[in-house]
């Protein structure tokens, strides 16, 4: 079983690592670097050598502390700002120091040895926890616009739901004639077919996982696979089957490996 949070910080990861700014500023970072040629790299490594070393430092290590950041944020949210930054720092100092460590000893066949550690380290989680502060700093200056803009626009068919159970749509579910439609405040039966109530749910993400099923992809709290089927658990703590031929539409939105 998946956990939700990883795979959603994926998601994101892949989201934020495609994007053309991003994109254009880790290619922009990794070649000033390497025209400079920095901690010695531009004697130990010719020009063509030496870009290559930069682009790919540059390109693993900001991916691994985005990622870190994207998965701690959010199981660390309930936690106090400075306490999430440390977590972070110390965690994405770790992993890009491995990183780090690794390419140095593809290139030149270095690696720290245990005096040289706390030198090594102490610059590595201290770049870490300045870029974390900023980041978070940024989230959450940024966040109140970013949700009112990015957030989808309501599901035309919670109008036909009782008010009271009109919350975030998590799934619709075939039974004889009827739609089970199951939002965070409850569900409710609605006599129509399945593909009328898909055409009703607006912007909300989501897929038509089985024929009898669709599910919204932000409240897929787990994902199981079951040989060449798989189970979607929704955040209500109902089951959603996906079927053989939809596999690859849940696996496309990051909920299967």
């Amino acid at each position: 079983m998946n956990d939700g949070q990883p795979q959603f910080a994926l998601r994101e990861w892949r989201t934020h690592m495609a994007h053309p700014v991003t994109l254009t500023a880790l290619i922009g970072v990794g070649l000033i670097l390497g025209l400079a040629g920095p901690f010695g790299t531009d004697t130990r490594l010719r020009f063509a050598p030496r870009v290559v070393y930069w682009l790919v430092t540059v390109a693993l290590t900001y991916g691994v502390g985005a990622f870190c950041d994207l998965a701690l944020s959010g199981l660390l949210s309930k936690r106090q700002v400075w306490l999430r930054v440390l977590i972070t720092a110390l965690v994405s100092g770790i992993g890009v120091a491995l990183v780090v460590t690794a390419i140095n000893f593809v290139a030149f066949g270095w690696i720290p040895t245990l005096e040289s550690l706390p030198g090594f380290l102490g610059p590595v989680i201290a770049i870490a926890a300045i870029v974390t502060a900023v980041l978070t700093m940024i989230r959450q200056q940024n966040a109140p616009q970013i949700a009112a803009q990015t957030a989808p626009a309501p599901a035309q068919i919670l109008k036909r739901l009782p008010i009271d159970k009109r919350g975030a749509l998590v799934a619709l579910s075939v039974e004889d004639h009827y739609v089970r439609i199951q939002t965070t405040k409850g569900e409710a039966l609605v006599l129509m077919r399945l593909s009328d109530a898909i055409n009703e749910v607006g912007d909300t993400l989501g897929a038509q996982v089985h024929r009898s099923h669709w599910a919204a992809f932000d409240q897929v709290r787990a994902a199981t696979r079951l040989g060449d089927r798989a189970t979607l658990t929704m955040t209500n703590g109902n089951d959603i089957p996906v079927s053989r031929a939809n596999v690859p539409t849940v696996k496309e939105a990051g909920l299967l490996p």
